[in-house]
């Protein structure tokens, strides 16, 4: 049991007090440079005072990075993998936990140390699938022969292609894998009584039943905490949307922040570069807030 004092709390509330301003500071410079001009934001030290361009540069920044449709396509880059990674992992994991078959837990050890496999390290061979998802089965045709014997009999070359770069689908389904959110709902169906499954059977509920009426009431709130934690996760990305998004039009937000920095030998804008991430950091922050009350329930909640 922890023991409350009025020093302890002091301490306590200063801890977070001095929290709370590191995570604040960059926010709030980021907004002061912002409100300037060019001359007011290039001083050495800037100004902390606000300027009066803030809207000024709002717009601008708007406008000149086209930053509209950059993030309707970033809110549906980011909700798609936040969808797919939480039904995706909720499927894994009730797989993993409800049926038995042997390797299991040999497959579950694999999912989860694909952990140590970034983004950044698979970028290469994941590119490739999507240049061409149908390359692995183009692959085993060859290999086999079938491809060769289809085109001695028939004339007929197999070439099979789908690309699906600069497209949601190329930019959602690589990412929708992940083995955070496959342990955090295994570890969360293992807490459930067996009781309950066993009730469930005697009432006649179905396997697919049992996971929609049942399991996925009980883990709604580990949902709103993963899906928020993923649609975060998914939104910051930039290097995965920089490689799979040539055409414009597919471009998130994050990715086009780099027209409002000039090329070498430009004079650099940083009070219109400063605007545009304010724009662009405004969605999430307001997506945590909304979901703040559940996603904290679906770290520390304990109910069953």
């Amino acid at each position: 049991m922890v023991e409350r004092t009025p020093i302890l709390n002091f301490f306590t509330h200063v801890i977070l007090f001095l929290g709370f301003v590191a995570a604040m500071t960059p926010l709030a410079l980021v907004a002061i440079a912002a409100s300037h001009n060019m001359t007011d934001v290039n001083q050495v030290p800037m100004s902390l005072i606000p300027g009066t361009d803030f809207w000024v540069n709002m717009k601008t920044a708007w406008t000149t990075a086209n930053l509209g449709p950059k993030l309707l396509n970033s809110l549906i880059f980011a909700s798609g993998v936040a969808v797919g990674k939480v039904i995706l992992s909720a499927l894994t994991a009730f797989s993993l936990v409800y049926f038995r078959f042997p390797g299991r837990n040999l497959i579950f050890w694999m999912v989860f140390v694909t952990l140590m496999l970034p983004l950044e390290v698979r970028a290469v061979p994941t590119y490739a699938v999507v240049a061409n998802a149908l390359s692995p089965y183009q692959a085993i045709l060859d290999v086999t022969g079938i491809s060769w014997l289809i085109e001695k009999i028939t004339g007929i070359q197999v070439s099979l292609n789908l690309g699906l770069l600069n497209s949601y689908p190329g930019l959602i389904l690589p990412l929708v894998a992940t083995a955070t959110g496959t342990f955090l709902y295994r570890q969360f169906f293992l807490t459930v009584p067996d009781e309950l499954t066993e009730a469930a059977r005697m009432d006649g509920a179905g396997s697919l039943r049992f996971f929609i009426d049942i399991l996925m009431p009980l883990s709604r709130t580990n949902m709103a905490a993963l899906g928020t934690i993923m649609f975060l996760w998914a939104w910051n990305q930039y290097l995965w949307p920089l490689l799979v998004t040539t055409d414009p039009s597919h471009a998130t937000a994050v990715t086009e922040l780099k027209q409002l920095i000039p090329n070498i030998g430009g004079l650099p804008e940083w009070h219109i570069a400063m605007a545009g991430t304010l724009i662009v950091m405004l969605p999430p922050l307001l997506i945590v807030a909304l979901m703040q009350r559940w996603f904290v329930r679906g770290l520390i909640s304990t109910e069953k």
